[in-house]
């Protein structure tokens, strides 16, 4: 069952100017320490900063927030990555506790992330499902 859907396409160049502009107090604000370390590792740095960003606005619209708001701050979302490397969301603080509350009984979420990008854009798409708990192991 699909809670919460959301979309968001930024300009990569609007990411460039700011990193530029604020640096490592944008990045802390924005970023978490993970985020952070995936993109400092790439040569397109601002593309991947900008797709994380995109994906934060996307899981605040999905979760029905905003950031910040309702106690949902940009750090309490995190874009990872699976072991087969798909991306997803990690999500803390109030993000989670805004998760929680959306689930119904019996339930866990899934969220799935797409993220894309064609300079000077990037999108990112975010769906948050419920899905039944898996039964333990006998």
């Amino acid at each position: 069952m699909i809670l919460g859907i959301g979309s968001d396409l930024i300009d990569i160049r609007r990411i460039e100017k700011t990193l530029e502009r604020w640096g490592e107090r944008f990045k802390n604000r924005i970023y978490t320490p993970q985020e952070i370390a995936k993109a400092e590792r790439r040569a397109t740095r601002a593309e991947t900063y900008a797709k994380r960003f995109a994906a934060k606005e996307a899981c605040a619209k999905a979760l029905g927030t905003g950031v910040p708001r309702k106690g949902v701050h940009w750090t309490h979302m995190g874009v990872v990555n699976l072991p087969s490397g798909k991306p997803t969301m990690a999500l803390t603080g109030g993000a989670a506790k805004r998760l929680a509350q959306m689930l119904p009984a019996g339930m866990v979420a899934q969220i799935d992330v797409t993220l894309t990008d064609d300079y000077p854009l990037a999108q990112a798409i975010v769906v948050i499902s419920a899905v039944p708990k898996p039964l333990p192991d006998r």
